[in-house]
């Protein structure tokens, strides 16, 4: 059993939901996505598109830290990081992802 939304034809869930409905220009309600916000996105994702990458491995811890954090409690995604071999939650991360929870 699914626990995916559908609008339309659309998936709200997963990871590439967000990047079709942008290339689709259609948010998720169905309504059209403004046509400022779409051209600030994609000034924004450009310039990202440039930058140089400091390594897959910080890039990935990033991506944990970042998306895990939502779904993780801390201490348990701190775990799970050392023993994946990445470095342990930084305080200003644990400050800045669970400060508030």
């Amino acid at each position: 059993m699914t626990t995916e939304t559908n609008v339309g034809n659309q998936t709200t869930t997963g990871a590439d939901a967000i990047d079709v409905a942008i290339a689709q220009g259609i948010d998720f309600d169905g309504s059209p996505i403004p046509p400022a916000k779409l051209e600030l996105y994609h000034q924004v994702m450009g310039l990202e598109a440039g930058r140089q990458r400091s390594g897959v491995s910080n890039t990935m811890r990033s991506r944990i830290v970042r998306i895990g954090a939502k779904h993780i409690p801390q201490t348990d995604l701190d775990q799970k990081l050392v023993e994946a071999g990445f470095a342990p939650l930084k305080e200003k991360e644990v400050a800045f992802f669970y400060g508030g929870k």
